[in-house]
């Protein structure tokens, strides 16, 4: 089921991108004075201020902004995506240097994007969400799975032992130890199948059974803050839907925060260079973090299909999706050297460092989400 507030979100941020970008395409017939400051006008805006000098008041010309607005549609668009997939250093660049009319800004690009992100995630994961959790019956087939193979391997190795194989008897003793624990996981899951409903509620063997228990049986510990901050974590925690619930919508409020946690980190890579603003650095995280949204969606549309798809094409889709996760370099390289004007190797050291960087930035993104989503 789609997640209202994820829809109302895309609306929200297609909107708020559509408003904070400059005025295009046709403004009608000039009427010889501007309505907005009376300056006499000879074309479609006024030189003064910029406004049509003819103003719509149709329903249908209402209905044609807020479907630009949302779907932030018109020619630029298709000038700028391709060079955001393909040449993102051009982009970033051109952009930094004032040519400008013919793209999307990256503030509105990336407001807009990410927005729609959550929106369409929202669909393919139900109650859970974009994230699929695997169900009980999931995690008893895979134990199940797992026993087999642990089998297998065990007689293997058996086998190794009778020919005299050095270092065959401890690699029998490791695996025996390891049937024994996953023959008890299976008879768990499997009692946890059988078992009756729960007095809270929740699914016997679930995970959210599992987080809800640990809890109750003071075996989660919470770090960081006070003692009513740890109550108010430990409390949502009972009730792992709610508290994911929690963590979800603090992730679709606060994703802007990921550009000003990510422009100190490129700063650092050219604080000694000269030629530099913030505002470059701004650009070139917007921009970037743009693609990685884009990134997002493609491989949830792929993963979809490969999920759903017979074997001989969920092969290759799933080729596809490894590329795809493999890209990010690729894009980082491209960008930090079509922007900055790099070297081959300077480049790619600074990809190197960019990549540490990005790991760590979104580390503290997610470790802030978690805390706000769960101790608000």
């Amino acid at each position: 089921m789609m997640d209202i507030e994820a829809a109302g979100g895309a609306a929200t941020g297609g909107l708020l991108a559509g408003a904070i970008e400059r005025p295009v395409g046709h403004a009608g017939d000039a009427h010889g004075q501007c309505t907005d400051c009376g300056e006499p006008v000879s074309g479609k805006f006024c030189a003064n201020c910029g406004q049509p000098t003819h103003v719509h008041r149709s329903l249908l010309h209402l209905v044609e902004e807020v479907l630009h607005g949302v779907m932030h549609f018109d020619a630029r668009i298709w000038r700028t995506l391709p060079l955001l997939l393909l040449n993102p250093g051009r982009l970033t660049r051109e952009w930094i240097a004032g040519k400008r009319t013919r793209y999307v800004s990256p503030l509105a690009l990336f407001l807009f994007t990410v927005f729609l992100m959550f929106f369409l995630l929202s669909f393919g994961g139900g109650s859970e969400g974009p994230v699929r959790i695997a169900t009980l019956e999931d995690r008893t087939a895979d134990a199940r799975e797992n026993v087999v193979e642990t089998r297998a391997d065990l007689a293997e190795a058996r086998a190794r032992l009778q020919a005299g194989e050095p270092g065959a008897a401890a690699v029998v003793t490791g695996l025996e130890t390891l049937l024994t624990e996953l023959e008890d996981q299976v008879r768990s899951l499997e009692q946890a199948r059988t078992a009756g409903p729960r007095p809270d509620g929740l699914q016997p063997g679930s995970w959210q059974a599992g987080v809800a228990d640990a809890v109750k049986d003071g075996n989660v510990n919470i770090g960081i803050g006070d003692k009513k901050f740890q109550e108010k974590i430990l409390h949502k925690l009972s009730n792992p839907d709610f508290a994911f619930y929690k963590v979800q919508q603090t992730l679709y409020k606060f994703a802007f925060l990921l550009v000003p946690l990510s422009i100190p980190f490129v700063w650092l890579m050219f604080a000694w260079k000269q030629g530099f603003t913030w505002y470059d650095h701004g650009v070139f995280v917007l921009y970037s973090l743009t693609f990685m949204a884009i990134l997002a969606m493609g491989l949830a549309f792929v993963g979809g299909l490969a999920g759903s798809a017979p074997g001989w094409i969920a092969a290759p889709l799933g080729l596809i999706s490894i590329l795809m996760m493999l890209s990010p370099p690729v894009h980082m390289f491209a960008q930090l050297k079509g922007t900055y004007g790099l070297s081959i190797f300077s480049a790619l050291w600074r990809t190197l460092l960019l990549l540490f960087f990005s790991l760590f930035a979104i580390t503290l993104f997610i470790v802030a989400v978690i805390l706000l989503g769960l101790g608000a």
